[in-house]
């Protein structure tokens, strides 16, 4: 299989977020001398913008991304892009990397990792994307190569060599002194020279791990020409330029939904429950520990936690509760390893219970993963995804003890899978992923050792193939050490079988699920029914999502909306009426609604030129690069540390000749125009004499300008015709025998009136708008003139093509105005007065756009008034408006 990548609007957004911050920098290489190292000519990186003109372009793209704008001075040349995880940020730095090369000329670049499978995971991506950039930028010369100190010979090849060349390095490589690249060869200089001397523009992924000051002073001492940290966690977000966070992320439906499917144990007060809590050190060198038990007081058993010393008998700390009549007298106590010991000979740990309870949560635990397994199999295979599911465990010997044989889970797994499947053959259905010892024998992992090495690149090396059809692994066990190695579009369950408190962050824990699923072609899938995560935790629902709420607000400075996260024991599913297909009522509109149509954009050249040629004639002025000096005290003091303080500063104009680029074509790269057409528009604009001094500055401000002169004229002169194709009627017949699952939230409406619409009990909505206006819709009496006969939320299959992507509107409206009139109604809230109605200048542009089509669209099929409206009331035909 062959993963397939798209070019996805947020993905550009990050990439332009980069490259426009370099506006006005010539497309030029840089070479040199190492005469130390050697005869030969090296290719290294040149930035020739100065700090004024960096600092507007920081300061424009921060205002433009809706970021804090800050001084380009306070941070350097440190810019920081925050994008969620599963949303492709290793693809957008890796196309930066190709568009500052083709815009800017730069070939050198060196992206740090902070740890073996996050290393792997980029090695990977950038095997596997390497056909799809030859694809989109003409197939120019890359090289990459992974940092080891035995082949130092790949540091001169990255100097010396004229193309793209991107090293990619662990922080741990470099950042001793003793480290290899460190060290002074015979021929006097440190191997990091070759480095350094190129300039290169360093990526950072997952800067908030090398925070350090060691590390911070490691990167630097690369010498790079700027660096780009990429991280859904920023530490210190240096000159924040793009963020996509995980609200933003979840809303955009970018990344799968996630629910929630807890496995608890509720109500349960059987048996001799003993949960270690802490053994501490007492008075006189005494041990204690406290323990939750079982408490029989006079009317129930509830948990309840004790104080206890060696001696100490649970029978009688528990209230005489029967299940601690034998055995339960404390033997021991390990305060190094945190153990207690009764004397039945029983051993539990901290944060262990020793209860049979615990193994049975577990044990459900793996049988609701595969039960939801398949589930989502019977629904997504006929689509060819494949369903994988991921166990993460905390205790190897748990799946596979060190002789091979199988452990509890595994047994479980396979007792459990033959019971739900019907089938005794489990061959090659799940297997597990975990480090070796030297001997071979498995074992229990931090995620950090090179014995890991081998598990990621395993891990890495399946990724495709465990998306196949052709491999029947669908399980997969993994130490939860290994978090970060595990980045599959296909996993569709995570469980966390921890028989301690688990390591993992809600975050990193979702955060290998979070990604679309993709089909047998390797093409996402960007279906909201399809992409949902269950997580299958052995904690409440809310527990969790509070939890998860608290990471997003300590690591994002962000608010998460608890509902967000769906619950998966409150599932809904819409039912609608038997027979509504026929209901008259129904026919009646769809009759009007059901046919397809296709689009064309129709404008004036001419007046494009025209209104084109004056947007860019009214460009400010293009301001040549300068070279600012700047000089500064430093001061010192106990208090404050060291200060600088600017005391003098000049710039003057670069006295360089720029090599003036193909004008007209990147112009017309960047507007879809033909060359002719941008030919008209740069020379009535009189501009064309501003080329010379600054050309990328002009080229970016005038495709610009041109670009919303366009629009503007997209927008009214779209035109509609039908095709001559309806929607199948087999699409109501499935919605009315299968129903349609959802997930209950605030604005979920309650049917009251089934009769006047098509569904039995709920309607899914996703705002208050929506939800007033369907009980607008049950309110407005029909047999009063103005009111509601019938009324339906449209499907989400119902779709009109639009330039900016397919458009789903709102609602199916029958009003009774004398005769029956038929109405396709967009809810929208723009903040004004209920009297005043919709504001279509606070609407977004693409939002514009797009109703504007749904109005072309609904002429051409007649018989229906389209209209946006924020309640029943506004639904009015034209004359009515009028009169």
């Amino acid at each position: 299989m062959e993963l397939k990548f798209e070019e996805l609007p947020y993905q550009l957004d990050a990439v332009n977020a980069v490259t426009n911050l370099f506006a006005g920098q010539p497309n030029h290489t840089r070479t040199f001398d190492l005469t130390s190292q050697g005869t030969g000519r090296f290719v290294g990186n040149g930035l020739d913008l100065d700090w004024e003109t960096l600092g507007r372009n920081l300061n424009a793209l921060q205002k433009q991304n809706g970021q804090p704008e800050t001084e380009i001075g306070a941070h350097g040349l440190n810019f920081s892009l925050e994008m969620e995880t599963g949303t492709g940020k290793t693809y957008v730095y890796l196309r930066t990397i190709y568009e500052l090369n083709k815009l800017y000329g730069w070939k050198k670049f060196v992206i740090v990792v902070p740890s073996v499978p996050i290393r792997e995971g980029v090695l990977k991506s950038l095997e596997i994307t390497k056909a799809h950039f030859d694809g989109v930028f003409g197939r120019p010369v890359m090289r990459y190569a992974e940092y080891s100190s035995s082949r130092l010979s790949d540091l001169r090849a990255f100097a010396v060599n004229d193309h793209i060349e991107i090293l990619v390095i662990n922080i741990q490589s470099f950042e001793k002194d003793g480290n290899v690249i460190n060290k002074v060869n015979e021929s006097g200089e440190a191997p990091i020279k070759f480095i350094q001397e190129t300039s290169p523009i360093v990526i950072i992924d997952e800067p908030q791990n090398m925070e350090t000051e060691g590390r911070l002073n490691a990167l630097e001492s690369l010498h790079p020409l700027f660096t780009l940290r990429y991280s859904a966690t920023h530490k210190n977000p240096y000159h924040k330029v793009y963020s996509l966070n995980p609200v933003q992320a979840y809303n955009l439906k970018l990344v799968k939904q996630i629910e929630v499917l807890p496995v608890l144990a509720e109500n349960d007060v059987n048996g001799a429950f003993a949960e270690l809590l802490e053994v501490k050190q007492a008075a006189k060198g005494r041990l204690k520990a406290d323990l939750n038990i079982h408490y029989q007081d006079k009317k129930e058993i509830k948990k309840k936690k004790v104080s206890v010393k060696s001696g100490d008998d649970l029978f009688e700390k528990s209230g005489g509760n029967e299940a601690y009549r034998h055995g339960f007298i404390i033997d021991g106590m390990d305060f190094e390893n945190q153990e207690l010991a009764f004397s039945s000979g029983k051993t539990i740990t901290r944060g262990g219970d020793g209860d049979v309870v615990r193994d049975e949560i577990m044990k459900n635990q793996i049988r609701e993963t595969v039960r939801e397994h398949l589930a989502k199999e019977k629904r997504l295979n006929p689509l060819g995804i494949k369903v994988l599911s991921l166990f993460f465990i905390d205790r190897v010997e748990n799946y596979r003890a060190a002789d091979g044989t199988a452990g509890k889970f595994a047994l479980w797994f396979e007792e459990i899978y033959r019971e739900l499947v019907g089938s005794t053959n489990t061959a090659g259905v799940h297997d597990g992923y975990f480090s070796q010892d030297k001997k071979g024998r498995l074992k229990n992992t931090d995620g950090t050792t090179q014995a890991d090495n081998d598990t990621y690149r395993l891990i890495m090396r399946d990724k495709e193939t465990l998306l196949s059809f052709d491999s029947p692994l669908r399980f997969i066990f993994s130490h939860s050490a290994l978090k970060e190695g595990w980045d599959n579009p296909n996993v569709f369950q995570i469980c966390t079988l921890n028989e301690t408190r688990s390591p993992l962050k809600k975050r990193q824990e979702i955060g290998r699920g979070l990604r679309i699923a993709v089909n047998q072609e390797g093409r996402r899938v960007r279906d909201e029914k399809v992409n949902i995560l269950t997580v299958v935790p052995n904690e409440s629902y809310e527990l969790f999502a509070a939890n998860l709420q608290k990471e997003y607000e300590d690591e994002c400075g962000i608010k998460f909306a608890v509902e967000n996260i769906k619950n998966g024991n409150k599932k809904k599913k819409q039912l609608f009426r038997k027979d509504f297909p026929l209901d008259p009522e129904f026919q009646a509109i769809w009759e009007r609604l059901k046919y397809k149509t296709r689009y064309r954009v129709r404008f004036d050249t001419e007046e494009l030129i025209k209104q084109a040629s004056e947007a860019v004639a009214n460009l400010p002025e293009i301001q040549k690069p300068r070279i600012r000096v700047r000089k500064a005290q430093l001061k010192q003091s106990q208090t404050y540390g060291i200060e600088t303080v600017e005391i003098a500063s000049r710039s003057r104009e670069m006295d360089v000749q720029w090599d003036i680029p193909d004008i007209l074509g990147e112009i017309q790269k960047k507007t879809g125009l033909t060359r002719r057409t941008v030919y008209e528009i740069i020379t009535q604009s009189g501009r064309l004499k501003d080329v010379a001094g600054n050309p990328q500055r002009f080229i970016d401000l005038a495709a610009e300008a041109v670009n919303r002169s366009l629009y503007a004229l997209m927008a009214a002169g779209i035109e509609y015709e039908q095709t001559g194709e309806v929607y199948d009627q087999k699409l109501l017949e499935d919605m009315e025998r299968e129903g349609i699952e959802f997930y209950e939230n605030s604005f979920t409406f309650e049917v009251g009136k089934p009769q006047k619409t098509i569904c039995e009990n709920y309607i899914p909505l996703d705002s208050g708008t929506e939800q007033a206006f369907a009980r607008n819709c049950e309110d407005y009496d029909a047999e009063n003139e103005g009111g509601v006969a019938f009324y339906f939320k449209l499907p989400g299959w119902f779709k009109i093509p639009t330039p900016l992507g397919n458009y789903n509107p709102d609602w199916a409206v029958v009003k009774q105005v004398q005769d029956k009139v038929y109405f396709v109604a967009e809810t929208k809230n723009t903040g004004k007065s209920i009297q005043a109605g919709v504001d279509a200048g606070k609407l977004r542009e693409n939002e514009r756009l797009k109703i504007e089509c749904g109005e072309r669209h609904f002429e051409a099929l007649g018989g229906l008034a389209y209209c946006v409206v924020e309640k029943v009331g506004d639904l009015k035909l034209e004359k009515e408006e009028q009169a």
